[in-house]
């Protein structure tokens, strides 16, 4: 395939997305019938409405990877599922979100984002039972739904007619949860009645539709305008690193080097990260090995990464007091990394490359832990 023919290709895409941006989202209205759809599932096979034939009910959820809303109610959907399958309820979920429109601050409550491959890793870290398929290259069907936020509940009755839409329940919080607006639907609609609620208001995260991508630009567009900065750091700033006192955050320190090859080939995923969790109790600090009159090398590099967070620079050649000033067990092998809490506890390190993913993990936990939003 020649490159005229890529760029063809991409035309007729932005031209399809812009179509979509214009038009108005509407949320199906209550009677009508279920839209077809036939989407690729994390499984690994395709998932269509005929699939369902079978079921007494359907459950259409509009949901996603990212939104913290989202994730408070999947263990509520896996108990719906097992609950309700035995009398012939399927539930099957479907992520609308474009992941080009999503915005790196707002995966500040996430591990990963809402791509098909982290919708893979999703499900399987959760133990989804239930089918979960992405919409995000295929935007009509979900607009043919409508759904406003994550999560979003579309109740068809056997004949796929919509018979409830709205939220799961009237809290995110379980503990605060007053009315189960999908339970009630269900065991009305399968004992032969009218939900008594037919229609509620959805409180979650915005859906990102293509409309949104410029938005992200512009957003990455902006970061990459920060300033970088680099400092020399003596043996007090390096005890005063690790003590980590009075700044009231997650404290993530990432010691590398120019002549580190895994070190170059990751500090791209710290910069993602810090762009993920800044906006909350977080800061990432990068401390280079390289030596004082290597300064220009440095901050070189850091520009090209947009690294805009706190950079410092070993203020002597005679590394091992600066090593032994932030941990004397470390023996100053790179990559070295590790998490402080605000209280100056070591949660985490690693010595050697970084699984990210299981990083984000252990952050986001450790945030929301401290700190729920």
């Amino acid at each position: 395939m020649n490159r005229w023919m890529v760029l063809g290709g991409l035309c007729g895409w932005i031209a399809w997305a812009g179509a979509l941006a214009g038009a108005e989202v509407t949320t199906l209205p209550l009677g009508a019938q279920a839209p077809d759809f036939d989407l690729p599932g994390v499984d690994g096979r395709r998932w269509a409405l005929k699939d369902f034939a079978g079921a007494r009910i359907l459950v259409v959820v509009f949901t996603c990877n990212h939104c913290p809303t989202a994730q408070y109610y999947e263990p509520r959907l896996k108990q719906i599922v097992e609950d309700y399958r035995p009398k012939g309820v399927a539930l099957v979920a479907i992520s609308p979100n474009v992941p080009e429109a999503v915005r790196l601050d707002e995966l500040g409550w996430s591990d990963m984002g809402d791509s098909f491959e982290e919708m893979k890793l999703r499900a399987r870290e959760r133990q989804f039972n239930f089918p979960y398929l992405y919409a995000g290259d295929a935007e009509e069907v979900s607009r043919a739904y409508g759904p406003v936020a994550t999560p979003h509940v579309f109740v068809f009755d056997q004949q796929r007619r919509l018979r409830y839409v709205g939220g799961v329940d009237d809290s995110e919080r379980v503990e605060r949860v007053q009315r189960h607006w999908l339970r009630e639907a269900l065991d009305a609609l399968l004992e032969g009645r009218d939900p008594e609620v037919k229609q509620t208001k959805v409180v979650g995260c915005s859906i990102k539709w293509s409309d949104k991508i410029p938005q992200n630009r512009a957003f990455l567009a902006k970061l990459a305008q920060e300033p970088v900065g680099l400092e020399l750091v003596d043996e007090a700033g390096m005890r005063a690193l690790r003590r980590n006192e009075g700044s009231g955050k997650f404290r993530l320190v990432a010691f590398w080097a120019t002549w580190c090859a895994p070190c170059v080939a990751e500090f791209g995923e710290f910069v993602t990260t810090w762009r993920m969790y800044r906006h909350r109790d977080f800061e990432l600090v990068t401390v280079s090995l390289n030596r004082p009159d290597e300064r220009d090398r440095v901050l070189e590099f850091l520009k090209r990464q947009q690294a805009s967070c706190r950079n410092l620079l070993f203020g002597s050649a005679q590394r091992e007091a600066l090593i032994d000033a932030f941990d004397p067990t470390w023996q100053g092998v790179v990559p070295y990394t590790v998490l402080i809490d605000p209280e100056g506890r070591v949660i985490w390190r690693e010595t050697g490359s970084v699984d990210f993913l299981a990083l984000r993990r252990v952050i986001v936990r450790a945030m929301n832990e401290r700190k729920p939003w």
